[in-house]
């Protein structure tokens, strides 16, 4: 079992949406991806979207690790990708977050500003920028809340204002108090 660590960069193909919800609704569905993914195959790590560029950072399981890349270097929502870091990891360094998203930040605009750095490249990154960047996304305590847009769009009326877990609560909740009722009932 060997781990590794590997960051790349590239550039968004799809033209920004507004951000009515707190993140880009492209950005948002390559996120809920990510993270079902990840959590399969013992990913961690975190993602930053900010100019049109994307910079992402993943470890575990060296096999995981480069699947998961092959697979990003196919996706039509990804050009110009860059490998920035790639190799091996003695320990993992993320503990639960099968892929962290750290939306635009004052943290993000100082380390730009540290830098001097106009606008977020991280193509044009140093080795030490990247261990830089990586850090701010780990030590982040942001991290945007998803919505999955086409369940939103396609929602009944006022049906948004319930998170998917508020939502799974409730429908246990009403499965629960069912099977009381048709346990009563059978007693009677």
């Amino acid at each position: 079992m060997s781990l590794m660590r590997l960051a790349y960069a590239s550039e968004a193909t799809f033209q920004a949406k507004p951000v009515e919800k707190g993140v880009e609704p492209h950005v948002a569905r390559i996120l809920m991806t990510s993270r079902r993914n990840n959590g399969r195959s013992m990913l961690v790590g975190g993602l930053y979207y900010g100019d049109n560029r994307f910079f992402q950072y993943l470890e575990g399981e060296e096999a995981a690790v480069k699947e998961t890349y092959a697979r990003i270097l196919k996706d039509d929502r990804h050009r110009n990708v860059i490998t920035l870091i790639e190799e091996p990891l003695a320990e993992r360094t993320f503990s639960n977050w099968s892929m962290k998203y750290v939306p635009l930040s004052a943290d993000v605009r100082r380390f730009l500003e540290r830098h001097g750095l106009s606008r977020f490249d991280p193509a044009a990154f140093t080795s030490d920028q990247c261990d830089e960047m990586i850090q701010l996304i780990r030590e982040s305590s942001q991290d945007q809340k998803l919505v999955n847009y086409d369940e939103a769009r396609s929602a009944p009326a006022g049906a948004q204002a319930f998170s998917p877990g508020l939502k799974a609560g409730l429908i246990v909740a009403a499965l629960s108090l069912l099977g009381a009722l048709l346990f009563a009932g059978s007693m009677l």
